[in-house]
């Protein structure tokens, strides 16, 4: 199963916002419908979201060509709404970064363009198959026997095409018969590891307990836990980590009980033109994410609410980030742009 792909005319994936309780496939044929499903999380995670970015310029070639635009007149509507597609959510640099690659070829024409985008497909598709090897050889290596693991949000094939980053590895390490158990966030507020993760262990036959975000530390301290793995959304040239807001406090807590913090992205996530994880643009969201539940009000009227979207987590508390090329030891000073 992907979670998005390209049908021949049209960008499919899966709904995210449906699941645990549907799987069902739904088709974006315009760029106004790929930026709805990103923005509305249809869509999401790093890898994923650069294929969308990618896929959705292709789409945006077509439909200037079906408007009969040609030249100047076509490169210009296309870069409108690559323009549009990477604003869609400004925190991820797998969005923007697919936009780009694509965009090179708008020179071409839009066949090309779709060429372009379905060879980046396959491309991250494959790298995180990679990366899922090399996380769990590392996993191996900082300890010996089964492992019992932490991961936080949802890191796996829903986010990341075919196969996942953080839960790739898990994956890995599961099918070797290495895996222990998993402790899985439900990751507040909209419950991507309870809706997703916690679907996509059941799935893979793996051993795993949800649990709230406010006993992930308490499971530290308990000894619970071997490793933490995460994926990421950006990785800034210091080694500084952009994630799922309620990762930083992991790591802390990973730091302050001597637990490894892994944190797994393909090399398309780490963005060298931001020096530092202070320097991104943090997406915030909607209140009514934390003040209503389940379509009701959980709150006051009038509550004021602060809904960051992701936090960072400094090159520090990171033991190692793991890319389909190489492992980068951030807490011993190793750096992505070295």
């Amino acid at each position: 199963m992907r979670s998005i792909d390209w049908d021949g005319d049209a960008v499919v994936i899966v709904d995210q916002t449906l699941l645990p309780h549907r799987l069902e496939w739904v088709r974006l044929g315009s760029v106004d419908a790929l930026c709805d499903a990103v923005r509305r999380l249809a869509v999401r995670g790093a890898p994923a979201l650069g294929a969308a970015g990618a896929l959705g310029v292709a789409l945006a070639g077509r439909e200037a060509l079906s408007g009969a635009r040609s030249g100047d007149e076509f490169r210009a509507a296309v870069r409108a709404d690559a323009e549009r597609i990477a604003r869609a959510r400004p925190t991820a640099v797998n969005l923007t970064w697919g936009v780009e690659i694509v965009m090179r070829r708008v020179d071409d024409g839009a066949e090309a363009m779709l060429t372009e985008a379905l060879s980046l497909l396959e491309a991250e598709a494959e790298c995180t198959r990679q990366l899922s090897v090399r996380g769990a050889d590392l996993l191996d290596t900082l300890h010996g026997g089964t492992h019992r693991l932490l991961t936080h949000c949802n890191a796996g094939a829903l986010a990341c095409i075919d196969w996942g980053t953080a839960l790739g590895i898990v994956r890995a390490s599961h099918e070797r018969g290495r895996l222990a158990h998993v402790l899985c966030t439900e990751t507040r507020p909209l419950l991507q590891g309870a809706r997703l993760t916690a679907w996509e262990l059941a799935q893979m036959g793996a051993p795993y307990t949800l649990i709230v975000d406010s006993a992930a530390a308490l499971s530290l301290a308990r000894g619970m836990v071997d490793a933490v793995v995460v994926g990421a959304d950006r990785i800034t040239a210091n080694g500084d980590v952009v994630n799922k807001i309620g990762t930083y406090p992991l790591a802390l807590a990973a730091q302050r009980h001597g637990i490894p913090f892994l944190v797994a992205a393909p090399e398309s996530t780490i963005d060298l033109r931001t020096a530092r994880g202070g320097d991104v643009d943090i997406e915030e969201r909607d209140h009514d994410e934390v003040t209503h539940w389940g379509g009701q009000r959980a709150a006051p009227d009038g509550t004021a609410v602060f809904n960051p979207a992701f936090d960072v987590t400094t090159a520090d508390l990171v033991t190692a980030i793991v890319t389909e090329r190489r492992v980068i030891r951030a807490a011993a000073g190793e750096r992505p742009d070295a």
